[in-house]
């Protein structure tokens, strides 16, 4: 600091027109040569810059392939299903085929009898084949439904479809269960003479089913009793899909890229981030370094402001149209980039196989003048330094002073997924008056696999066991015309989630899942979709965390997925996709209600 600071004044220029009219002055006039060497200097023209435009470009980058995974919770494991895009890895659901005890998915078990059966007659049998299908029937059969079988006999159509292949079709789907787990497939099938001929040949078919439909639906690993789930991303308690992978770069250290909050549908670089510190371990050395030497070429695009002043430029791209507001900052970037800096890029090609996360090594640059220059990254320096600007680079998480990261990722992803209509689909809304969170299954899985509106399925259940109940006998007549409820009736495929605390916390509030008592009887609704039935059948408690479901709410959905990879394979799997709500709702309960009950005189 001096003794005696300055203080500075500076006073701004400007022209003051002789007319609000800057029409003429924009139709670019032509006139004399020294008006037009004027023109020239006002544009800038005479000025020179001390570079060159760049004539090739030489680099250097090593591509590593992750080849490890692990779940949010799960134990690391190879990435082994090259042939499959990252979606089916992260994505993929455990096919139900039991709600409880009773017995859902006939879609599927019906399909896997009928590719039995196919199957019997490829492999050459001595036997009669209509006395080996009589025999799977007999010992697999798919059995008319019960009255504990509410589902199969609610609803009318999946109340005729059991009706017609009970006791004619076979339940392949209880046949790959014995095989895969160990059994024979010929066990319990009486062969011709008792020859061992046949019955090799049937276990050589009930190793080939089950080889397909093990190929025909991609599920999660690591099934056990414990984990029915197995090893999938999905986390119900956040309802989001959470993983990592792991490569090894170049040096030997390895890199974790971990997905925080992947909500299900498109998976591209920006869904990762960097972990240190929590290594997966085991991932493969990187591939070989490829070096080229390339030619780069100005970036282009539609509208691109031309770089002489007489040159017509494409009126199909209007940047005048655009009005960003002062605080839409990515809109006023695009915009200066687009009529200041945009002929100051140049684009470099670079082949990369997909799945990798690339390293440049090196990159030099020689211009017209034969100056070569190293050129660095962009986004180098301390990542949490607020000053360092980037694009396409992945941040890393946690607040520690590290350097920040300059690879590039090129996940192996699809671009283009089909999706099939919603198997289950429910609402996840905000109740203030109930002070309550709900789960709204719009969309139920019936039995037979097929979707259907979850009022509609709610109402048939309800009159189906008022049916089964009966007329009520009125044994207690009304006593007055004013009669005590302590709460109102709610549609059933309303699913409630209450706030409770967290276990060793006082302040913090999670959602558990509830139950509504039943509008004929006291017993509870259970849940009819995988999303919110998490842990039912195991007799455990479900909690979401309450900043899941904003006001806005939230929507999850699950069906089939199915695309093609590099290689022409067809790939399908079962995925859950988390979406926006449509804001708050209300259920209407109330509690503590006087409802009219007229007397009727004796």
């Amino acid at each position: 600091m001096t003794e005696f600071p300055d203080a500075g004044v500076w006073n701004r220029l400007e022209g003051r027109p002789r007319t609000a009219d800057f029409g003429r002055a924009l139709r670019a006039e032509v006139r004399d040569p020294l008006w037009m060497l004027s023109r020239q200097w006002q544009l800038g023209e005479f000025r020179g810059t001390d570079g060159g435009s760049p004539v090739t470009v030489t680099y250097s980058v090593t591509p590593s392939r992750p080849t490890r995974f692990r779940s949010f919770d799960g134990a690391p494991e190879d990435l082994i299903p090259t042939d499959s895009p990252l979606e089916t890895v992260v994505e993929r659901r455990q096919l139900r085929f039991t709600y409880g005890t009773e017995k859902i998915g006939f879609d599927l078990r019906l399909a896997i009898g009928h590719r039995w059966f196919k199957l019997l007659g490829q492999v050459g049998l001595l036997g009669q084949l209509s006395d080996y299908r009589e025999q799977y029937t007999t010992k697999y059969p798919i059995k008319p439904p019960t009255a504990a079988d509410v589902t199969q006999r609610a609803n009318p159509t999946v109340w005729a479809t059991m009706q017609a292949v009970a006791g004619r079709s076979m339940d392949g789907y209880e046949l790959y269960l014995h095989v895969k787990g160990g059994g024979a497939a010929a066990a319990g099938i009486t062969t011709l003479l008792g020859l061992d001929l046949d019955r090799n040949k049937l276990n050589s078919a009930g190793t080939r089913l089950v080889s397909w439909f093990d190929a025909l639906i991609d599920q999660p690993t690591g099934v056990t009793p414990d984990r029915p789930e197995g090893n999938t991303a999905w986390d119900p308690r956040r309802l989001e899909h959470r993983f990592s992978v792991a490569a090894t770069m170049p040096g030997g250290a390895e890199k974790t890229l971990t997905s925080q909050e992947y909500p299900g549908g498109e998976l591209d670089w920006h869904a990762f981030s960097i972990e240190t510190g929590n290594p997966l371990g085991g991932a493969k050395p990187p591939e070989s370094t490829i070096s080229r030497t390339v030619f780069p070429a100005p970036v282009r695009y539609s509208g691109m402001p031309l770089p002489r002043w007489w040159a017509l430029e494409d009126g199909k791209t209007n940047f005048a149209a655009v009005h960003p507001d002062s605080t839409d900052l990515a809109r006023l970037v695009f915009l200066e980039f687009a009529l200041v800096f945009s002929n100051d890029w140049y684009q470099v090609p670079c082949d990369l196989p997909a799945g990798t996360v690339a390293r440049i090594r090196g990159l030099a640059v020689t211009d017209v003048f034969g100056i070569r220059q190293w050129v660095k990254p962009a986004g180098q320096g301390f990542d949490e330094d607020w000053q360092r600007w980037s694009m396409y680079t992945l941040d890393t998480i946690g607040v520690d002073d590290v350097p920040a990261d300059t690879d590039m990722v090129l996940p192996p992803s699809v671009p283009k997924v089909a999706v099939g209509p919603p198997l289950e689909e429910v609402l996840m809304i905000r109740d203030e008056n109930a002070n309550l969170v709900w789960g709204i299954e719009q969309t139920v899985r019936l039995p037979t696999g097929d979707p259907h509106r979850g009022s509609e399925a709610a109402a048939e259940m309800l009159a189906y066991r008022r049916r089964q109940a009966g007329t009520p006998v009125v044994t207690d007549p009304p006593r007055a015309a004013l009669s005590y409820a302590a709460l109102n009736t709610i549609p059933e495929h309303w699913i409630p989630f209450i706030p409770v605390h967290v276990d060793r916390d006082n302040r913090e509030i999670q959602l558990q899942r509830a139950a509504m008592p039943s509008a004929l009887d006291v017993e509870p609704v259970p849940p009819r979709t995988t999303l919110l039935r998490e842990g039912f059948d195991r007799d455990e408690w479900y909690f979401v965390n309450e900043e899941e479901v904003p006001q806005a709410g939230t929507r999850l959905s699950v069906a089939y997925n199915r695309t093609r990879w590099a290689d022409g394979r067809a790939v399908v799997w079962l995925s859950a996709q988390r979406g926006e709500g449509r804001g708050q709702g209300s259920s209407g309960l109330v509690f503590d209600l006087l409802v009219n009950t007229p007397i009727v005189p004796g």
